[in-house]
């Protein structure tokens, strides 16, 4: 079957089997960033954007994308590195597998909600599983970016 949408800006036309995922579709275009942790969408490592909101990847089909905009970490760099600084800063990148996914949903958290508290934070970011870290870390690296970009109560 035929998808066509625009993947980190660029319009594109593939041929994908109608039970292809959104994330095998990703992967195979060398969308790199997306991770596949359970399978199951609760994790959160597979973690993109479709039409600029945060969807589990590993269970959204591929057609679902038709027409509509996808966005991964490849697309999104230079924001995802300003606050990957935060992270290695508060030692909450770990081993940094879980970081993509993480990553993705802070970004969308930071434009979905203004001034969030510590319970928004938890719970918005409440599907993102870490085994390395205890969250805490993370938490703190929220904390500072969103007060050094004067979003913070």
């Amino acid at each position: 079957m035929k998808l066509t949408l625009t993947l980190n800006g660029v319009r594109r036309t593939d041929e994908v089997a109608a039970d292809t995922t959104l994330f095998s579709y990703l992967r195979d275009r060398g969308c790199l960033s997306v991770k596949c942790g359970c399978e199951t969408s609760n994790c959160g490592l597979c973690t993109v954007w479709l039409e600029g909101k945060p969807v589990l990847s590993c269970s959204v089909p591929a057609l679902r994308a038709q027409g509509k905009s996808v966005t991964t970490l490849e697309g999104l760099q230079e924001e995802a590195a300003q606050f990957g600084a935060y992270l290695a800063d508060e030692g909450a990148e770990q081993c940094g597998y879980c970081s993509p996914g993480f990553v993705m949903n802070v970004l969308s958290m930071v434009r979905e909600l203004d001034n969030p508290t510590d319970e928004e934070i938890k719970e918005y970011l409440a599907g993102n599983l870490c085994r390395c870290t205890g969250y805490q870390g993370q938490l703190r690296a929220i904390r500072r970016y969103l007060q050094e970009k004067g979003g913070a109560k």
